[in-house]
């Protein structure tokens, strides 16, 4: 039996007027960059090694930034959302504390702990003869701790609405804990997975403010299109009008895709 729908209602003024005063705020800003958008110039501008070399660099750090939050992400989400064990809700506000964070902070943070002198920088500037400040590897650690928790908590979420009935069943045949993680709980968890690993690169594609304290803004090295639009704005306005676009263009894309993720379109 379908469920009956509900025809639209006409929207009460006193609803209408700010929905449309909030929608005129969330688009005008993005008009106004369209509206400067030098479009005949645009393939040249992007294709200018200033703005082709951050183009490359976010792709590349954003991507490995993908892989690692994955690697480490998928874990740390079946650990919250199976596990029992005291504590866990603190583990949880650590893991995606991050996310609420002003990113600056964040890059603090990493700096006292990863950088030269930092907890555990030192050590591996001594021992490893590694320093990640002000490196590549110094931006894909930067984008990482800020894009995991936004994978965590999108698998954390698929994971607990996965039915538990398939895992014990498989359990209660024979299956391994392994095979039935292998076999039955990361399929049914793949839809959750696939989007918080896309949400996952659209916001380490996006860093910013743990990048440019962690990993400096040297052009080529450390320099992401968020970066190269905060440089760009000083100097070269159509540069950054470009990169700007590219930018939206992405995220918009990632939101429009993932919208089933979080409610249902009729």
């Amino acid at each position: 039996m379908t469920a009956r729908r509900v025809a639209p209602r006409r929207p009460p003024l006193p609803v209408l007027i700010p929905a449309a005063i909030g929608v005129a705020l969330m688009t005008v800003p993005f008009v106004g960059l369209l509206s400067r958008t030098p479009w005949g110039e645009l393939g040249s501008l992007l294709a200018d090694p200033f703005v082709a070399a951050a183009l490359r660099l976010s792709v590349v750090t954003s991507l490995a930034a993908t892989a690692i939050s994955l690697l480490i992400g998928v874990p740390m989400a079946w650990l919250l959302a199976r596990a029992r064990f005291r504590g866990r809700a603190l583990l949880r506000g650590i893991i995606l504390l991050p996310m609420v964070l002003p990113p600056v902070v964040g890059g603090a943070a990493l700096l006292f702990a990863l950088g030269r002198r930092g907890l555990v920088g030192q050590w591996l500037d001594r021992q490893l003869g590694i320093l990640l400040p002000f490196s590549t590897w110094g931006v894909i650690v930067a984008a990482t701790f800020i894009a995991v928790p936004f994978l965590v908590i999108t698998v954390e979420a698929g994971l607990r609405s996965a039915d538990l009935r398939f895992e014990e069943a498989a359990a209660t045949l024979g299956a391994s804990p392994l095979t039935v993680l292998r076999r039955v709980t990361l399929p049914m968890a793949w839809p959750s997975i696939a989007a918080g690993a896309v949400l996952a690169w659209a916001r380490a594609l996006g860093e910013f403010g743990a990048t440019i304290t962690f990993a400096g803004n040297l052009e080529g090295r450390t320099q992401t299109m968020p970066l190269a639009v905060f440089q760009a704005l000083e100097s070269d306005r159509d540069a950054a009008i470009a990169i700007s676009l590219v930018m939206v263009a992405v995220s918009l894309a990632v939101l429009v895709a993932l919208r089933d993720r979080w409610f249902r379109v009729g």
